[in-house]
């Protein structure tokens, strides 16, 4: 009897360990089979041809190449709406994307993703996370707007006495919102203390001209879009004498500092977004069980003196891919 249960035993120990080499060799045949497959990644964001973009796009060309997947970036405009993003995802998949880049605008929300995540995977890009239930890759939007603010007060040395600020975005996304109560906080107790104000602000958005603003000592830029247009005006002596300070990722936005039209440049990682965003879509197709994360893209504070120093020449060169 002692033989026979020794015999059962040891025959569920090999029948165990049968199945167990038949699963781990079926997880292998997935992983070979999925291997096979070239993956395409297609990413949506606002006014893709824009050229505060190209860090970022040079940032995907790079990690497609690194994780062998192919990747598209859909053509939109600047009005880009929810409902065209939606629009515009179900155009991609149809085309072939197992998974999707996509940067939030308007009425974008958690339903909305929902509705995406249930087909392919999503990583999101340059938005406020809050709100979004998934995962972002993104600067700290509210310390690219702090930082910015803490740079025109070290211009000054705090003391900002009676001066006049005008505040110029393109469009009221939850990113611009976060930079502009960065800028804000950061200005406060300097305003309260020194009789400084903000005099107007104004959203290029709707129509408006900087030239047609009141006069100000600073205009301050939440986007590279204004940042350019108010460069421009600037050029132009449309600004009434008022000094630029703002947040860009363009050549543009560098060329205007380097002229001295722009006092002081805070600029975002566009290729590490880039590059970060698409690894981690890359990786969620190709590995059974990861899970992409929110991922956090460095800025910096750029001044005409320094642009073209060491520490500064990688982020201008992605800026010009």
């Amino acid at each position: 009897m002692a033989v026979l249960k020794n015999n059962k035993k040891w025959f569920f120990v090999i029948e165990a360990a049968v199945v167990a080499i038949v699963l781990v060799l079926a997880v292998l045949f997935i992983w070979a089979k999925n291997g096979e497959k070239t993956y395409k990644i297609s990413i949506i964001v606002r006014d893709s041809d824009s050229r505060q973009w190209s860090a970022f796009k040079y940032g995907l060309k790079k990690a497609a190449e690194d994780c062998k997947v192919e990747m598209s970036v859909a053509s939109t405009g600047e009005s880009l709406t929810a409902e065209e993003i939606m629009q515009t995802v179900d155009s991609e998949m149809e085309n072939g994307a197992d998974a999707l880049l996509i940067q939030p605008v308007g009425d974008f929300d958690q339903q909305m993703i929902k509705k995406i995540q249930k087909k392919a995977p999503v990583m999101l890009v340059d938005t406020t996370v809050e709100r979004t239930g998934a995962p972002c890759t993104q600067p700290d939007h509210y310390a690219v707007g702090e930082s910015l603010a803490k740079a025109l007060l070290e211009d000054y040395n705090g003391n900002i006495k009676k001066k006049t600020f005008g505040i110029v975005q393109t469009n009221h996304s939850e990113a611009v919102k976060k930079r502009k109560q960065g800028f804000l906080d950061a200005l406060d107790s300097s305003i309260q203390r020194h009789g400084a104000k903000i005099s107007w602000s104004a959203s290029l958005a709707q129509g408006m001209s900087l030239k047609d603003q009141g006069r100000v000592d600073f205009i301050i830029a939440l986007d590279d879009r204004s940042l350019v247009a108010a460069g421009e005006d600037a050029r132009g002596n449309n600004l009434h004498g008022a000094l630029v300070y703002g947040i860009g990722n363009s050549t543009d936005a560098v060329y205007y500092l380097d002229t001295g039209i722009v006092q002081c440049l805070v600029a975002t990682d566009g290729f590490y977004m880039g590059y970060a965003g698409l690894t981690q879509a890359a990786r969620c197709l190709s590995r059974p069980f990861y899970e992409m994360r929110d991922t956090s893209v460095r800025h910096s504070v750029i001044r005409k003196e320094e642009l073209f120093s060491k520490k500064n020449q990688e982020l201008l060169f992605t800026m010009s891919q």
